[in-house]
């Protein structure tokens, strides 16, 4: 397939938006999670997410629920969320439900393919994510973090007596804080953007319906491993779902490529790499693929 200018143009395109976006993105939500753990004690964190009994792994699935944040936009409040020492189960319900459950999809959902899709998907995932935090705490998966992911970064602050001068200081501290993490994450950042911008630019859509069709018996499996690299915001992956269902890709398969595009991404695989070791990232991954592909069968089946 010959490579042409148009798609030159949206791979660049594609690599200046999401450069500019992740990187507001990062920055901001960094810095709000550096605020709240100023006026948040740990301990309170700890005691929400931390919960036993089913309480807290529920509370995190519907705290992911509410929070509009993308796939790469949760790793910086995940990383709050270890350095508050907050259960392992329930972070992982976190991660998994926040991209998904994002109120955005939700009510694209309902506009694009109906209250009772809206309903099964968000049931759907919501189950997941929480069965998968618990099956992961229980596997001991937590010794899989790397231990510099509970390290808060290095400031220039000067003593600990610092924090008592005025107020300004406090926020220069979280702000110092927020842009050593940035720094740290700001290569795994990069070459996620531009191998994620070239795929994005570089596969037709066309391409992806003929391939996810009906007809295609592994319609589902290819959509959902499709969907893991792209990374495709919130506000964009149910419009191209619906254009790609009206030509003629099942809705089974529309199901598997949006929980794979918007649970995982190439992006967000290599920012998980200055916190995971490979094996969490393995899980992470067979997670997200094993969501995309049953709730892609089970919606063929029940509908």
């Amino acid at each position: 397939m010959p490579i042409t200018s148009e798609m030159i143009q949206q791979t660049m395109s594609m690599f200046a938006f999401l450069a500019v976006e992740l990187t507001l993105l990062f920055l901001l939500i960094s810095y709000l999670v550096g605020v709240l753990q100023e006026y948040i004690p740990p301990s309170k964190i700890q005691s929400i997410l931390s919960a036993k009994k089913g309480k807290g792994y529920i509370i995190a699935g519907f705290l992911g629920a509410i929070t509009p944040f993308c796939s790469c936009s949760t790793i910086p409040f995940l990383k709050g969320l270890l350095r508050a020492k907050a259960g392992f189960g329930t972070m992982m319900v976190f991660l998994f439900a926040s991209p998904l459950l994002n109120p955005i999809i939700i009510g694209l959902f309902v506009v694009t393919f109906g209250l009772n899709v809206a309903v099964f998907y968000f049931c759907f995932a919501l189950g997941v994510s929480i069965l998968a935090g618990v099956i992961l705490e229980k596997l001991g998966f937590e010794r899989y973090i790397k231990p510099e992911a509970y390290e808060a970064p290095k400031n220039a602050c000067g003593s600990p007596g610092a924090a008592q001068g005025p107020v300004i200081n406090k926020w220069l501290k979280i702000w110092r804080n927020t842009w050593n993490d940035f720094k740290k994450v700001l290569p795994y950042l990069g070459l996620g953007i531009g191998i994620g911008s070239i795929i994005y630019g570089m596969i037709p859509t066309e391409f992806i319906a003929r391939v996810a069709s009906e007809e295609n018996p592994f319609a589902i499996l290819v959509s959902a491993v499709i969907g893991i690299p792209l990374y495709i915001r919130a506000e964009a992956v149910i419009p191209l779902s619906a254009a790609l269902a009206a030509k003629g890709m099942g809705l089974g398969a529309v199901m598997a490529l949006i929980i794979g595009s918007a649970g995982a991404s190439l992006t967000e695989v290599i920012l998980l790499k200055s916190i995971f070791k490979n094996k969490m990232i393995l899980a992470f991954l067979c997670v997200i693929l094993g969501m995309a592909m049953t709730a892609g069968y089970s919606y063929e089946w029940l509908f």
